[in-house]
């Protein structure tokens, strides 16, 4: 048996806005294995320096430390609960490795032909490149769009909103805003008003996580429903995870596998919402197209209702070269494309 990480530097195609600052570049680690008969498994660790808990100076140890556990047999997932982009790196490895086939990692529809609808995803930015940027969705075949906000001054923003929803009914376009904690606890409500006159679909982490009387103050009275994002980021006990959800009460969970505890962290998640009528949706964590297919896949067995955040594959110039595509709004796995897996070689 043989085993390699692989560091590999994404490169964004044009600077990206967040919340948290432009980037131009991500850096991603890949597991790469083999067994005695050359089948291989590859899975994607995409740490997020800055909003992934797992990160710190002992990130490159304790991934080299697995790689290690790996060839003596030792491995226990259980004990990467912590690090939840190793832990989902590693699952991926390994079930790809177990059906030695490139690139299946789930037995799910979405290796057959079933698409996954995604929503359009908006940057942060001016407002003149967020409004191309949605006149490029939409022209593009998309019905839900997804809008990155508290970069630029919120007056702004909402001008952009209510020139989409002058545009198009909210029947056309469902219109996502994800605020990234952005919003000041004494204002929040007012804003949420806002765009509840607007017929937004839903708001993802409308104030900074870790607050969790206001949150749950602000779901209970929002006018419009309330998605926890970065709030599950780093709570990997099941009995932590039932506080949250029994004591804030979200219409929504987002779900990130590379940062929320890997597929089965993300399993347990969806248990416990579904027993508390909560929905979810899963969305990317700007992973290469290794983690990306994984996510989509693992989506897929759920059999999803919902959008799905899953359009980040073109954000990169250097991306693996896979049988993922968008077309009008979904994401598909083309069977008749290969992959080239020449770059992580």
């Amino acid at each position: 048996m043989k085993g390699r990480i692989i560091p590999y530097l994404l490169s964004f195609k044009q600077a990206v806005g967040t919340s948290r600052g432009s980037l131009t570049e991500k850096l991603t680690y890949f597991i790469h294995l083999q067994d005695e008969q050359g089948n291989e498994g590859i899975g994607e660790c995409g740490v997020f320096p800055g909003l992934s808990a797992e990160y710190g100076p002992g990130y490159q140890s304790v991934l080299a430390r697995s790689l290690e556990d790996w060839k003596r047999g030792t491995l226990n997932l259980q004990d990467l609960r912590a690090y939840p982009s190793i832990l989902m790196g590693w699952e991926t490895a390994l079930k790809n490795l177990s059906f030695a086939i490139t690139g299946k990692v789930f037995e799910s529809d979405f290796l057959n032909g079933k698409a996954i609808k995604i929503n359009g995803l908006v940057w942060m930015g001016t407002e003149k490149f967020m409004a191309e940027q949605i006149a490029q969705k939409i022209e593009q075949g998309f019905d839900c769009i997804k809008m990155k906000i508290g970069a630029i001054d919120w007056e702004t923003e909402l001008k952009i909103l209510k020139g989409i929803r002058a545009r198009f009914s909210a029947d056309e376009i469902a219109l996502r805003v994800d605020a990234n904690g952005a919003f000041m606890p004494e204002e929040a409500m007012k804003k949420l008003d806002a765009l509840a006159a607007l017929n937004v679909h839903s708001i993802e982490q409308p104030i900074t996580q870790g607050q969790y009387k206001v949150m749950a103050e602000l779901c209970k009275n929002s006018p419009i429903p309330i998605a926890l994002d970065e709030e599950l980021i780093g709570v990997h006990s099941l009995t932590k995870k039932k506080e949250i959800l029994a004591e804030i009460a979200p219409s929504y969970i987002i779900l990130k596998p590379s940062l929320v505890g890997g597929f089965s962290g993300c399993d347990e998640w969806i248990s416990l919402a579904e027993e508390r009528h909560i929905d979810w949706w899963a969305t990317s964590a700007l992973e290469s197209n290794i983690g990306l297919n994984a996510i989509a896949q693992w989506t897929s067995t759920k059999q999803p209702i919902l959008p799905q955040g899953l359009g980040t594959g073109s954000l990169f110039s250097n991306n693996i070269a896979s049988p993922l595509e968008v077309d009008k709004g979904f994401l598909k796995y083309d069977s008749e494309t290969s992959w080239n897996l020449d770059l992580i070689q």
